[in-house]
């Protein structure tokens, strides 16, 4: 992939997925962008992860700055030319300089707040938690999640698949609908379960809360190289 603005790490990263209706996913995206549904159902995530060693194409990771727990809410769609992607509805970090940066030059709902990501490996356990400030308050996330064995390559589920394997993300600047390129290796998937959940970033996000047991998978992580954004009727560099 050429045109690469940025490099990071997603780590320790958990992937908490329900399924909702297509029509009331429909019905939040911007004109331009068809949900991406499986089994007939669109499908919100709760992603709680930690950001590491961010960097540009032309310096080494950004000590402190470049390092942070997130959380984000997204769902799945397809552009105008066809092209999978993310769609995030909140983006929320402990940073408040990259929260501005990102709100301001890229259109990204980031949000600022405090939380971490503590990881215990002597039990196979990660603890998530945040808690928002800016730019709306209200809201929140506390997770256990038990960490279980890997997934092997040839065993990983259509609908795993669908959910992990996304290379690229939309979003609105200026009323002008975009779309970059994500580039990651494929995740290493886990088995994983929630021991405790307590958030309402879902319903923050302006969805109906979460019904059923939701699927959850946990990744160690993977680096990953975020493209530049071009107006979604271009073709992205490659």
């Amino acid at each position: 992939m050429t045109g690469t603005v940025m490099r990071q790490e997603w780590n320790h990263l958990t992937a908490i997925h329900w399924r909702y209706s297509a029509e009331e996913v429909q019905a939040s995206l911007p004109d331009g962008l068809t949900v991406d549904t499986f089994d007939g159902s669109a499908w919100i995530g709760l992603i709680p992860f930690k950001m590491d060693h961010i960097a540009f194409p032309f310096t080494p990771a950004i000590p402190w700055f470049g390092s942070f727990p997130e959380t984000n809410v997204r769902t799945y769609v397809i552009d105008p030319q066809g092209r999978r992607g993310i769609w995030f509805y909140s983006l929320d970090i402990n940073r408040l300089p990259p929260t501005i940066v990102a709100r301001t030059l890229y259109g990204l709902p980031y949000c600022w707040g405090t939380g971490g990501v503590d990881v215990h490996p002597e039990t196979g356990r990660v603890d998530y938690r945040l808690r928002r400030f800016w730019p709306r308050g209200g809201g929140h996330i506390k997770a256990t999640v038990q960490i279980g064995e890997r997934i092997p390559g040839g065993e990983v589920s259509e609908l795993d698949h669908f959910l992990t394997a996304r290379w690229g993300l939309g979003t609105v600047v200026r009323g002008r609908l975009l779309y970059g390129d994500v580039w990651h290796p494929r995740w290493s998937v886990h088995h994983a379960t929630l021991e405790s959940l307590d958030t309402d970033l879902v319903e923050q996000a302006g969805f109906s809360r979460p019904q059923g047991d939701p699927i959850v998978r946990y990744s160690p992580g993977v680096p990953v190289r975020i493209g530049d954004l071009r107006a979604a009727d271009l073709p992205a560099r490659r």
